[in-house]
């Protein structure tokens, strides 16, 4: 059976996205203009905050999250070293100092235990993922960072539409990260939000992003230097019309996990999907699988080039942020001594990143779980693989 070649995600572009950019493009107005505001408004309304405020990437995002709160040199943030490394690396560009802490094993976020062991009196804020979509521990995270006085911030660059106690992932932080670059569900190229419900804290986020035209003739111009960091009018539009047809999205991914769910019952010793206490509903960002003990990081490396032969685009799920050259380096890190962040090393060794995307059916996903088979039994001298 032939089969075309399935890329590890697809952005959704219809009718509707098509007619907002083209709407910008015939007006005169393609930055700080009333698509942006119509997207900030929309977004937030959807996660369920009181304000928004649309930048040019999570990073970006992130860091001026860190600005706004006062955060810089001299200052530490507690933080995991798995999932979208992006994001933590706004820590230090921001100055601060990244203190890494070890993640759940099942959840693959932050564990509030493991990060209340790296509380120091420099400890300004911890920051915590939802990785894969997977909500993290929201409830002892906030009674952490409530107990030592820190900010609490919600990286939700890989997670759109989970649920945790009811609520939707964003509505944790006292601010909130979402990006929206690929292989988000909501896809605009480049480009992220902050959300928050702090009044104080969202007009300084606004100030930090960007000068904007309506701050031409204010006296308090220059008193601290914004970034140029905001979204354009043609993202907006994009991500508005994104936006208008994620439940619709989210939906059809859904799908596709089930199905993936279903041909991977073919795998001897496979793990059912992981949802935590509390966790209501899961969006996975991709489809990630654990491979079992037996494998290594090279052998996951094989498995990705077996699949990329044929025809399946596949990816190690994250390089850990300690395990990385300049963190390495960087005077007091831990990268050189594997074990330290044990479960941190055993994912990712071992997590691998499948296809996920609403223009995926049946048929293609029983071929790359079955392609996965495989190379798995190839590379893995019939090792099992966990989910």
């Amino acid at each position: 059976m032939e089969i075309e070649a399935i890329s590890l995600y697809e952005p959704e572009c219809g009718e509707r996205e098509l007619q907002l950019v083209n709407a910008v493009l015939q007006s005169t107005r393609w930055g700080d203009g009333p698509m942006l505001e119509s997207f900030e408004r929309a977004f937030a309304g959807w996660v369920g905050r009181r304000h928004a405020v649309a930048v040019g990437s999570g990073t970006l995002g992130t860091w001026i999250a860190l600005r706004a709160l006062g955060i810089g040199p001299g200052d530490e943030v507690v933080c995991a070293t798995h999932s979208w490394h992006q994001v933590a690396q706004a820590i230090t560009l921001a100055g601060a100092t990244p203190v890494f802490a070890d993640i759940n094993y099942w959840t693959g976020s932050l564990s509030p235990e493991k990060a209340a062991l790296k509380i120091t009196p420099q400890t300004r804020a911890i920051l915590a993922g939802n990785t894969n979509g997977h909500p993290a521990d929201w409830r002892a995270l906030r009674a952490l960072a409530d107990a030592h006085g820190v900010a609490l911030i919600e990286d939700s660059s890989e997670a759109l539409g989970s649920r945790y106690l009811g609520q939707t992932v964003g509505t944790f932080g006292d601010v909130s990260v979402f990006d929206f670059s690929q292989p988000s569900a909501l896809c605009t190229g480049e480009g992220g939000m902050l959300v928050t419900d702090d009044d104080a804290l969202v007009h300084e986020l606004r100030y930090l992003r960007q000068r904007r035209l309506s701050d031409r003739h204010s006296v308090s111009v220059g008193s601290r230097v914004p970034l140029q960091a905001g979204m354009s009018e043609l993202t907006a539009a994009l991500g508005l019309a994104q936006l208008a047809g994620l439940d619709e999205r989210l939906a059809v991914r859904k799908q596709v996990e089930v199905w993936y769910h279903q041909q991977m019952q073919s795998f001897e010793g496979v793990k059912p999907p992981y949802l935590a206490e509390n966790v209501d509903e899961v969006h996975w960002m991709l489809y990630v699988v654990h491979l079992g003990k037996r494998f290594t990081a090279s052998a996951r490396a094989q498995m990705i080039d077996d699949l990329r032969a044929g025809g399946i685009e596949a990816a190690a799920y994250s390089h850990p942020l300690h395990q990385q050259h300049h963190y390495m380096e960087a005077s007091g890190a831990i990268g050189h001594q594997r074990g330290l962040l044990r479960d941190t090393d055993r994912i990712g060794d071992r997590a691998l990143a499948l296809p996920l995307h609403t223009q995926m059916d049946a048929t293609q996903v029983q071929y790359i779980v079955t392609t996965l088979k495989d190379t798995a039994t190839n590379v893995g001298a019939g090792a099992a693989i966990y989910l």
